[in-house]
């Protein structure tokens, strides 16, 4: 499928200012330098709330002691479940859980061995909670860094039959909000979309990057971005648009189906390298806060 590439756009903005989440582990440890600037937002920051032609539907701000089961689930998966990945998904709180208003997931070296069956992290989704169909879904992250390290915000057909539905990947189909490969470059996140074609084979729309003119997508909170509808898919960083994709072909009746949210960190596989010496654990991707807005009527 051919890709399609998009012109900046900005959408109508709230001039709110708020804080949000301090994440006081990353900021004491040696690992990440010591800036508050980067924690909190000010007036000037992008503020994904477009007033005139979207409603907020659903969010999740992480204000409550503890992840919430209303809308989260835990994936608990042995290592090598997905990708070749080294990291067992645990439903520990070493894993995931809330600090200062963000959610935390957390990629842990269980020992001084790189190899596979070493390392924990979380993965956490949606499914059977909290399903739509179109819609701008937002989150504000600070993401973690280094070789090994990939962590994701993306989403999955509802009707996968990894969590009970009745139909496999990629015939379910997938969107990636993003995704940041660590071992090739910190500052550069993609965005993709997965199917089946007309014959039943994986396809996609290739990935499409975004490269950070601020550093590492680890020194600062951003705000990704999807929009969808019925005719296009398309990806925004801090409000600027990225890429875009066509869904009004047959073949991609997937993306008119209901999708459900997930976040996770993996660390080590065949698509994202091998952690090594150089890699600094634990890591940390932050979430301030998960948004699904509607298009009004």
């Amino acid at each position: 499928m051919k890709k399609i590439l998009s012109v900046f756009v900005i959408l109508p903005l709230m001039s709110t200012a708020f804080f949000s989440c301090i994440d006081s582990e990353k900021r004491n440890s040696a690992a990440y330098p010591k800036n508050d600037s980067n924690l909190s937002m000010s007036e000037d920051d992008y503020i994904p709330e477009p007033v005139q032609d979207w409603n907020l539907i659903w969010s999740d701000e992480f204000n409550a002691d503890t992840i919430d089961k209303n809308n989260w689930n835990f994936q608990v998966e042995e290592p090598g479940r997905f990708n070749d990945e080294w990291q067992a998904y645990t439903n520990s709180s070493e894993n995931a859980y809330i600090e200062d208003g963000c959610l935390v997931i957390k990629a842990v070296h269980e020992s001084d061995v790189h190899a596979m069956g070493q390392y924990t992290s979380a993965r956490i989704h949606t499914a059977k909670k909290q399903t739509w169909k179109y819609g701008r879904i937002a989150a504000r992250i600070k993401l973690p860094f280094g070789n090994g390290i990939w962590p994701a915000f993306w989403m999955l057909g509802a009707n996968i039959d990894e969590n009970g539905g009745d139909t496999p990947w990629p015939q379910s189909g997938e969107i990636d909000i993003l995704e940041l490969y660590g071992s090739r470059n910190d500052s550069v996140v993609e965005a993709n979309i997965h199917y089946a074609d007309e014959s039943g084979s994986h396809a996609s729309m290739g990935a499409v990057s975004f490269k950070s003119q601020e550093g590492r997508f680890a020194d600062a909170f951003h705000i990704f971005e999807l929009e969808w509808d019925e005719n296009r898919v398309a990806w925004f960083v801090d409000g600027a648009e990225y890429a875009s994709m066509s869904i009004t072909s047959d073949e991609m009746s997937e993306f008119h189906e209901e999708f459900f949210i997930l976040l996770n960190v993996a660390v080590g596989s065949k698509w994202a390298g091998r952690p090594d010496s150089l890699s600094v654990f634990p890591q940390y991707m932050y979430v301030d806060w998960v948004k699904v807005f509607k298009k009004k009527e």
